[in-house]
């Protein structure tokens, strides 16, 4: 009896060990089958803390249109409108006593900018004295010969030529005013019988000195220019197009440009002037208003390259960096998720198209979405931590 029992015992735990091995067996197999469904459904995904983020410092952007392969190269410059300079002489010429403008110098309207003495304008103010008390003069007897005239004492001539003599001195009084006014003469200190040796430069605009011609000293002649100042704010740019293509170049088109400096051409414009004329290195002058966001951190004088868009279809573009290849084949990350301080990138596979000015046009699957949030920079950082990923698995 007891050997049957022990029989029995020993079955039962046979029975129960291989069904335990069984069961272990069986969780294995289907935490691996998880895992490789796991694998088969996100292999392009990614996921980022902040500080895998930061470190790799990853850039975001939309995607663009441009007109890639269908454009004019130019260069040029950043200028200021025509109509923003204004160019400072002196009308009646002087020596110049005082100046102290350097190019690049904030002015505001009305500040003195430069003081010239001339001995024409001691003359100048001691005729105007002269004649504005004369013209008082004539001034009293002409309303005095009036007076007479009404009572019918004085013959009529003799109150005309009163009149044209009062007439002839405020003429004089006005023409010597108004050569005071260009001159820069204190009017109000000769008015209380003050001659001054010198007179006074003002600026008539608030910008700042564009170039300064003067040193202390020097005489200067009327048609010298002493300053050209510009005013602030009012930039536009200057380009230089081969005459080859300017038949290409129409009013409104787009202009993409950047500092020489500058990578990329991120700043944008528009044609607004056609030179006329061709220039003795076979160039036509084309000048382009900037656009608001594209006139910060310029400088009159600065050199840029631009290029012209010509009329033509417009196609999706990135920046050259934001695509990657991996088994020869190409391509970008997609931000589908942003939560908890993590970041989740997709793979999305693209064909390059032409490539310009490190723009690159993309050919993108029929089920992009519109706005979706591309990797602009960063893009081989999150490439190589999908691949270490899919290693580590």
């Amino acid at each position: 009896m007891n050997k049957i029992h022990k029989t029995l015992l020993m079955l039962s735990l046979t029975v129960g060990l291989l069904s335990a091995c069984s069961s272990s067996s069986q969780e294995n197999k289907e935490q691996a089958a998880a895992k490789d469904t796991a694998q088969q459904t996100q292999p392009d995904e990614i996921v980022f803390t902040k500080d895998q983020y930061l470190l790799a410092e990853v850039q975001t952007g939309k995607v663009e249109s441009r007109n890639i392969g269908s454009t004019i190269k130019a260069s040029g410059m950043i200028d200021v409108e025509p109509a923003s300079v204004v160019v400072i002489s002196a009308p009646l010429g002087g020596y110049v006593k005082t100046a102290g403008l350097l190019p690049g110098q904030a002015v505001k309207k009305g500040q003195l900018i430069a003081t010239l003495e001339n001995p024409e304008f001691i003359d100048m103010q001691q005729q105007y004295l002269e004649s504005k008390s004369r013209a008082g003069l004539l001034q009293q007897e002409y309303e005095r010969q009036q007076l007479l005239r009404k009572q019918d004492v004085n013959a009529a001539k003799t109150l005309q030529q009163v009149a044209s003599d009062l007439q002839v001195m405020q003429s004089k009084v006005s023409a010597l005013e108004a050569k005071i006014n260009m001159a820069g003469i204190n009017k109000a200190a000769l008015n209380e019988g003050k001659i001054l040796p010198s007179g006074n430069l003002y600026s008539p605009i608030t910008g700042y000195v564009r170039t300064s011609n003067v040193n202390i000293g020097r005489y200067v002649n009327p048609t010298d220019v002493l300053f050209a100042l510009a005013k602030n704010g009012e930039l536009h740019l200057a380009l230089n197009v081969f005459e080859k293509d300017i038949d290409q170049v129409r009013v409104g088109q787009a202009i993409r440009f950047g500092l020489g400096n500058e990578p990329q051409m991120n700043r944008s414009a528009t044609v607004f002037l056609i030179g006329q004329a061709t220039e003795q290195n076979r160039m036509i002058p084309v000048h382009c208003h900037l656009a608001k966001s594209a006139a910060k951190g310029l400088l009159p004088g600065m050199y840029v390259k631009a290029s012209i868009e010509k009329a033509g279809e417009m196609s999706p573009v990135l920046p050259s960096d934001a695509i990657v290849q991996s088994e020869g084949k190409d391509y970008i990350f997609i931000q589908t998720a942003q939560a908890d301080n993590q970041y989740t990138f997709k793979m999305i596979p693209v064909r390059k198209g032409l490539q310009e000015d490190n723009l690159t046009q993309v050919i993108l699957p029929s089920t992009f979405p519109n706005d979706a949030v591309v990797v602009t920079k960063g893009a081989y950082e999150v490439l190589s931590a999908l691949i270490n990923a899919g290693e580590e698995e």
